[in-house]
């Protein structure tokens, strides 16, 4: 397996355990908040503002819903476990252009920042393909995706996790993000994110 740019450090363990927005089962109303966080927040004319789903089991739920989330990214397995057959297939069949990626658990690799960055950056909906995990791969996306877009991601045994990307978010994600091990700054690079507007964000 690809060695980490990043890894969650063993003292951070509990701060990745509480969700970072408000939990729902209810697909129907999620998509509703991340029209509505859209419409809200606004991005600057012409400028995306995309779903990101964290997750087999959330990107086979959007997609159920008829809405392909933007970016997505897979792993095959949910709680560690390998997803059902169903879900399996369905994700299997989508014809949405991938990216195929090594990621380890409780990390980051390059490759998977790289490609988040790529799929940020298309025109068309795509999907990573992770062989590891993709577990914390909701945090880098709340800081590259534009302010109006929401990451969507699984809390175990609750339901799904909706973030929108807004200033205070990003203050939150950035914050964990920079107490991960590992050189901080090269992440950043890859992601194509300048920390200072970052900042300005959050002041904004």
């Amino acid at each position: 397996m690809i060695e980490p740019l990043l890894t969650l450090p063993e003292s951070m363990r509990d701060a990745f355990k509480e969700p970072l927005g408000p939990v729902t089962t209810d697909v129907a109303a999620l998509l509703d908040a991340v029209d509505e966080t859209r419409e809200r927040h606004g991005s600057p004319a012409g400028a995306p503002a995309p779903l990101i789903a964290v997750g087999d089991v959330v990107t086979f739920h959007l997609r159920e819903t008829g809405r392909v989330p933007d970016v997505a990214f897979v792993d095959g397995k949910t709680e560690r476990e390998a997803v059902s057959e169903e879900i399996a297939t369905a994700l299997a069949d989508a014809e949405e252009r991938r990216i195929a990626v090594e990621n380890p658990a409780a990390g980051l690799s390059t490759a998977l920042l790289d490609a988040l960055a790529e799929a940020l950056a298309a025109a068309e909906p795509v999907t990573i393909e992770v062989t590891g995990e993709e577990d914390l791969a909701a945090l880098p996306a709340m800081l590259a995706a534009p302010v109006g877009s929401t990451v969507v991601y699984g809390q175990p045994g609750e339901g799904m996790v909706r973030v929108a990307v807004a200033p205070e978010a990003r203050a939150t994600a950035r914050e964990l993000f920079e107490g991960l091990s590992g050189d901080t700054t090269t992440a950043y690079d890859v992601l194509g994110i300048d920390p200072g507007e970052v900042d300005a964000d959050e002041s904004a």
